[in-house]
């Protein structure tokens, strides 16, 4: 049996899906693998180039699989999914991983180090924290609204309708609908504190980090987008120029030419949507 030397791996949270391939194209494995028996399972292959699509989880087994020897490389799925043959499955997946990741054309995905993830899941979490705040006061003011209890757009109204609320001689506001008022409020001052916290952290984080520090000396750019930079790049030399890393993030015009004709409208859109 020939040595395999290029692998698909489709992963998920319980089964994996193996394909694998010697020197000439031939398959040499083709199986599933529950979660605990991945690790062993390409402890004992000698090294070989194993391609995972970048999606939940991938940089985790990236990093764990690059420790065993193995060259790793992440693949958008979008940029897989060309190579899906008929019905779609997990063996069909891991195959279509195996034959992508071979190609000299195919764009990868950069590992990110544990560090990188950690600054990104503070962003994440303070996002989802600010929209879960914004959710609030949107209920506070719509419930208030039911009882003619209205104050103008910012911060000011909505400490204005908490007062309202507070108000326990305030006979326009029912208590039934105070206790739920009451218990919104709350929530929205826990995530204000919240948010103050995350602030903090991403603060802390940016004045550790040098890059972090260089980005911020660029006009317009902050400490939250710098540290947001450089969690989601980690290397700037993996672009060719800024026009690269501004089609990355979904900066440049859409194109829609033919026959010689170049026709550009608004902005793409594509790539990540919290740098943008």
């Amino acid at each position: 049996m020939q040595a395999v030397t290029t692998i698909g791996l489709d992963i998920a949270k319980s089964v994996f899906q193996v394909h694998g391939v010697d020197a000439e194209g031939k398959v040499i494995i083709r199986r599933k693998l529950k979660r605990r028996y991945v690790a062993a399972f390409f402890q004992k292959l000698p090294p070989c180039l194993v391609g995972v699509e970048a999606c939940a989880s991938s940089h985790h087994w990236s990093r764990e699989l690059k420790a065993l020897g193995h060259t790793v490389r992440l693949m958008p799925p979008a940029y897989v999914k060309p190579y899906v043959k008929r019905q779609k499955n997990d063996a069909a997946d891991a195959e279509a991983i195996c034959e992508a990741v071979t190609r000299a054309n195919m764009r990868f995905v950069e590992t990110k180090t544990p560090e990188q993830q950690s600054c990104l899941m503070l962003h994440r979490t303070r996002h989802l924290f600010i929209r879960q705040q914004t959710a609030v006061i949107n209920a506070i003011r719509a419930h208030l609204a039911e009882f003619g209890v209205v104050a103008p757009v910012g911060r000011n109204g909505v400490e204005a309708l908490l007062d309202v609320v507070a108000d326990s001689s305030d006979k326009r506001v029912p208590e039934i609908a105070r206790a739920c008022l009451v218990a919104l409020g709350a929530h929205l001052r826990v995530l204000k504190t919240q948010i103050l916290e995350f602030d903090r952290l991403i603060m802390a984080w940016h004045r550790s980090n040098e890059t972090s520090k260089r980005l911020d000396e660029i006009p317009g750019v902050g400490p939250a987008l710098a540290t947001a930079l450089v969690a989601s790049v980690g290397d700037a030399r993996a672009f060719r120029s800024g026009r690269d890393f501004s089609a990355w993030i979904g900066l440049v015009p859409k194109q829609n030419s033919s026959g010689g004709k170049e026709k550009l409208g608004s902005i793409s859109k594509r790539g990540d949507r919290y740098l943008r």
